[in-house]
């Protein structure tokens, strides 16, 4: 399910953080984002569990283990841990349980994500892997995990040991001491056996509460025995005995052990309890095999001896006392061969039964096979196995496919109760999926469009100003600015008007492209300002919209970059490259915005028009400096030399010069290649 990869991504994220976990997914190949309810591939979660083992340098078994250990939290987080708290009043009651809620989790979808827990990263075609607990006189357990899939196993420490700290607080540590591969269950299963031993952990301040306590406890211990007979003292310690040894005990209050051997009738304080059982059994049969109408009893060669009359009318079979039961049923869970020693193996688990389809009668073939979920007990005075059981059914549509009715399940039972509440928790958890699905829905739209509005504001930015842009685009007025001291530049292509004479439009669509690619990419490079683009005319600014102190100099470098771009653009009449001219003027500028339609951001001032008659009365292949411009270079690091006076139309006699090159800078740096 989504719900393990969701985990496994926030396990990553929150200890090595976003970033390791782009790398990670990158290199396994998946999408960044899973849904609670989807259902993955196993090879997704196997792909990013390896590559967490090498983007992190960390063997396999820590990484599983931690994630055993963060999956616990994870479960936590997410309300689960009511659930798995009421397991059991010790660590051994609690493993010894997870059997038999896997099996209940299984009656509904948000069960299902719990049901993860015990999966332990298992595909939903898999089977959950089943526990086992046998006590040690040491105190110890050993611990037998069943699985269809091997190399998981160490997740296994990890979720046990941190529900052991949280729930009973103690730490344990669990060891392999052996692992195999068994044939006794259906297929081959690994079968690993796990040594727990185990260590109260108790914080300073709680363990003085609980020495304090002990210690009242002992005192009003003291007088109560003086009240107590011989017979009801000798009993009380056998029983303190026998709960002495019990695996894993929880630190209960003060007041918690008092209520705990209190013994209600006498009125008297023992230390535990003992059952009172009647010396005959005042039930009939008749009303047993009704009032239990699911149950069958068998002996060690499956023989039934009894069985309830709900399943005798399902199974007409059933009514023939003595016939062998495993020629009716067979087990679903736990996977084990249907003898009476494997049921005893497992006894401690829930068993499911499926009826054989070709035993059943020919109203049933067409159905649905009847399963049955229910608890075994063995009798040891009779030598005889009680199954007591109740119909496995989900939902009013499986009573329906059996047709089977409410009526049909004993009133006691809550499988009718189930049924009904399962119903309308269905119907929730696929709302709860559809909105999910919307969720992730709107997510990817919500990315989409981000995406979008970042290529509108690139575009935005590349025909105004950012700062200008964004005023606009909070419909605030844009003033317009003086700027002391810029530099202009404006080009032109030599012969323009020659080669359109001779050329196809799309030829010279093509020459203008490649040549105002190069030349754009270079006002990226030098950081200056391209104002805008008419026919072959090309202009750009320094200083403006941002003012900087370098202006003469960025423009400088980019008018040289430009020379050498050009030579890289072809003639499409000659087939040589083309020439363009250059002309650069320093000085005064009023920039603003101009126009509602499609604004443009334009200079005004006798700068421009003064750089325009550089670029004009300049030569090809060379860069025309203005008087100003050569003031802002000439201390620069550039080569220039002197043209000397020339006459501008309208604005007479002028001293000009010629930019040659850049001293310091190599040609690849003037065109950042790198």
């Amino acid at each position: 399910y989504g719900f393990i990869n969701t985990c496994l991504k926030s396990l990553v994220v929150e200890k090595y953080g976003e970033e390791t976990w782009e790398k990670l997914r990158l290199q396994a190949g998946v999408q960044d984002s899973f849904l609670t309810f989807e259902v993955y591939k196993d090879e997704i979660t196997m792909q990013l569990v390896d590559k967490a083992c090498k983007v992190l340098g960390v063997p396999a078994d820590l990484v599983l283990r931690e994630f055993g250990k963060y999956f616990f939290e994870f479960c936590k987080r997410s309300g689960y841990d009511h659930m798995l708290r009421t397991l059991g009043g010790n660590l051994y009651e609690f493993i010894e349980n997870l059997d038999a809620l896997h099996s209940y989790l299984s009656l509904s979808y948000q069960a299902k994500m719990l049901r993860l827990w015990f999966c332990l990263f298992f595909p939903q075609e898999m089977n959950a892997p089943s526990f086992r607990v046998e006590k040690n006189e040491d105190g110890s357990m050993h611990l037998h995990y069943y699985s269809d899939r091997r190399g998981l196993c160490h997740i296994v420490p990890g979720i046990i040991g941190a529900a052991a700290l949280d729930f009973f607080n103690i730490e344990i540590s669990m060891k392999i001491v052996n692992q195999t591969e068994e044939e006794e269950r259906t297929g081959k299963k690994e079968h690993i056996v796990f040594l727990v031993t185990q260590n109260p952990v108790f914080p300073c301040k709680e363990r003085k509460e609980f020495s304090s306590s002990s210690q009242s406890l002992v005192d009003s211990e003291r007088q109560s025995e003086t009240q107590l007979n011989k017979e009801d003292l000798e009993k009380a310690k056998n029983t303190t005995g026998d709960r002495g040894n019990s695996v894993c005990p929880v630190r209960k209050s003060h007041w918690k052990t008092l209520r705990g051997i209190i013994a209600l009738g006498k009125g008297k304080l023992l230390r535990g309890f003992d059952p009172v059982y009647p010396k005959s059994l005042w039930i009939d049969t008749k009303t047993f095999c009704n009032g239990l109408p699911f149950h069958m009893v068998f002996d060690k060669e499956l023989r039934v001896k009894q069985a309830g009359v709900s399943i005798q009318k399902i199974v007409p079979g059933l009514q023939t006392m003595g016939i062998s039961l495993d020629q009716y049923f067979r087990i679903v869970h736990p996977e084990v061969p249907f003898t009476i020693s494997s049921i005893q193996k497992f006894i401690n688990s829930q068993f499911v039964f499926q009826t054989r389809r070709e035993m059943m009668p020919e109203s049933w073939k067409q159905r649905p096979m009847l399963e049955l979920r229910g608890q075994m007990m063995w009798m040891e005075s009779l030598q005889c196995m009680l199954y007591l059981c109740s119909p496995l059914l989900r939902t009013l549509h499986e009573l329906e496919e059996r047709q089977m009715h409410i009526a049909d399940i004993a009133p006691h039972d809550v499988t009718r109760d189930l049924i009904l509440l399962n119903q309308q928790r269905l119907a929730e958890m696929e709302l709860s999926n559809q909105l999910e699905r919307k969720k992730e829905e709107l997510r990817i739209l919500s990315k989409h469009l981000e995406e979008e509005k970042k290529k509108t504001e690139a575009l935005l930015y590349a025909m105004l100003p950012q700062h200008v842009a964004n005023q606009l685009k909070e419909g605030k007025r844009v003033e317009a600015g003086e700027f002391q001291e810029c530099t202009i530049l404006f080009s032109d292509v030599v012969t323009f008007t020659n080669i359109c004479a001779q050329c196809e439009p799309i030829q010279i669509v093509l020459m203008l492209n490649s040549m105002y690619l190069r030349f754009d990419r270079l006002t990226t490079v030098h950081d200056v300002y391209k104002v805008e683009t008419i026919g072959d005319a090309y202009m750009v600014v320094g200083g403006v919209p941002v003012p900087v102190s370098t202006h003469a100099e960025r423009v400088a470098n980019f008018a040289l970059g430009m020379i050498i771009a050009a030579k890289g653009v072809q003639n499409p009449v000659s087939g040589n490259p083309i020439q363009i001219r250059v002309g650069i003027h320093t000085g005064p500028v009023l920039a603003g915005v101009v126009g509602e339609k499609m604004p443009r951001y334009c200079l005004f001032g006798d700068t421009v028009n003064i750089a325009s008659r550089m670029e004009s009365h300049g030569v090809p292949s060379k860069i025309h400096l203005s008087s100003s411009a050569y003031q802002c270079l000439k201390y620069k690091n550039f080569e220039i030399t002197e043209r000397g006076e020339i006459e501008v139309k309208g604005k007479g006699k002028m001293h000009t010069y010629f930019l040659i090159r850049n001293k310091t800078a190599t040609e690849n740096e003037i065109m950042g290649r790198p």
